[in-house]
């Protein structure tokens, strides 16, 4: 049986070409309730869906930011918000020429039969999701994987499960119109050399594609975010021109060319190591036949949530600040980028959190038991 040819397929080229845009990236603003809460609280705001929605206004509405945004992805509270003025989030990005997307997968969990590595839950009842967040005007989707790099990480049993969890992912997304993208993230924590996360990642990366041609996914309909191939976080870092071969040379020996576009996380870096080290692969000579691009979070966000702080009156700074990064950024992915947004506050501070998928999990757990304490106490008339 050859690649997915359903109704859809013609759409998810087009789609997956789009975001994959020289000169554009994606904006990662899909944090969780618990995981946003956290961003607030460093900034000694409350977590409540109005300054959720306040947030994530700044963000979608700075002018002239999206000129440089192919795509968000959103959690799914925030694909059915509106600005403060009524105007639906979706439609914003849309008259922009920016695709919405929507984070998909339900979390990590201990993938029992290893060391405490993880696989990736939300399988069940994915279709049905996938087909209300397409009516609800999502055009793609993001799954993340999580695998660990240790004395004797990852186990074949953790690259296969995640492999076939993202493959399994992205058919049923491509099945109901949903661009997949594929987010099998080696996570930077450790004392491992550059060579190490290297080899790491091309077996993680092989075996992705094998269980995606496997599950008869359409390549051309869909994008890679995978890590940038660095030094372990607690190793000595190395210079962004040794970045870019590594990794280049990962993608080159496992990504096939029909992939349009890889789209890199930042996996902690600091937003300035982050465009620096993307655009070095931009400029880097050689068979590069996929898209160079940025799918950031943090790397996006952290010094503008800094600047903005909560406060109405530094709203314009902070969004002066987010125009830069995303700038920078695009400047990247063309190789143009000339360090001009360096000097900025906070953009050089590393954003690693250690062990960053179990404190997920952890934030997951507590809002769930928090959620079981509040309907029992409505049913019991507490």
């Amino acid at each position: 049986m050859s690649a997915f040819t359903g109704k859809y397929a013609d759409e998810l080229i087009a789609n997956a070409a789009s975001i994959g845009t020289p000169g554009k990236g994606i904006l990662a603003a899909d944090e969780s309730t618990g995981t946003i809460g956290k961003r607030l609280a460093s900034i000694n705001v409350e977590n409540t869906e109005s300054n959720r929605q306040a947030l994530r206004e700044l963000l979608f509405c700075t002018p002239g930011a999206l000129m440089c945004i192919s795509g968000v992805i959103l959690y799914e509270e925030t694909l059915y918000q509106s600005t403060a003025a009524g105007k639906p989030f979706v439609d914003v990005l849309n008259e922009a020429g920016v695709l919405p997307g929507i984070k998909v997968d339900q979390g990590v969990v201990e993938l029992s039969g290893t060391n405490g590595e993880t696989t990736t839950q939300g399988l069940d009842n994915l279709g049905k999701r996938c087909k209300k967040y397409y009516d609800a005007g999502a055009r793609f989707a993001k799954w993340r994987a999580v695998l660990k790099i240790g004395p004797t990480e990852p186990s074949q049993l953790s690259i296969q499960e995640n492999a076939n969890g993202l493959a399994r992912y992205a058919i049923i997304c491509q099945e109901n119109g949903l661009v997949p993208i594929v987010e099998p993230e080696i996570l930077v924590d450790g004392p491992h050399d550059i060579e190490r996360c290297a080899d790491v990642s091309e077996r993680v990366l092989a075996a992705c594609y094998k269980a995606l041609n496997d599950h008869h996914v359409l390549l051309e309909g869909t994008l890679l975010k995978p890590n940038m191939v660095t030094p372990g976080s607690d190793a000595k870092k190395v210079a962004p021109d040794v970045i870019a071969v590594y990794t280049v040379r990962t993608l080159q020996r496992t990504v096939p060319p029909a992939v349009p576009a890889v789209v890199f996380l930042s996996g902690g870096q600091s937003e300035e190591e982050a465009t620096r080290n993307l655009n070095a692969m931009n400029q880097l000579k050689g068979k590069k036949p996929w898209a160079l691009s940025f799918s950031f979070g943090r790397a996006l966000q952290a010094s503008t949530l800094k600047t903005w702080g909560g406060k109405v009156e530094n709203k314009e700074k902070a969004q002066a600040a987010f125009l830069a990064r995303c700038k920078a950024n695009s400047e990247a992915t063309l190789g143009t980028y000339k360090g001009d947004a360096a000097q900025a506050d906070g953009v050089s501070e590393s954003l690693h959190v250690k062990d960053y998928k179990f404190k997920l999990l952890d934030d997951r757990l507590k809002i769930h038991r928090a959620e079981l304490v509040k309907d029992m106490k409505k049913q019991w008339n507490l």
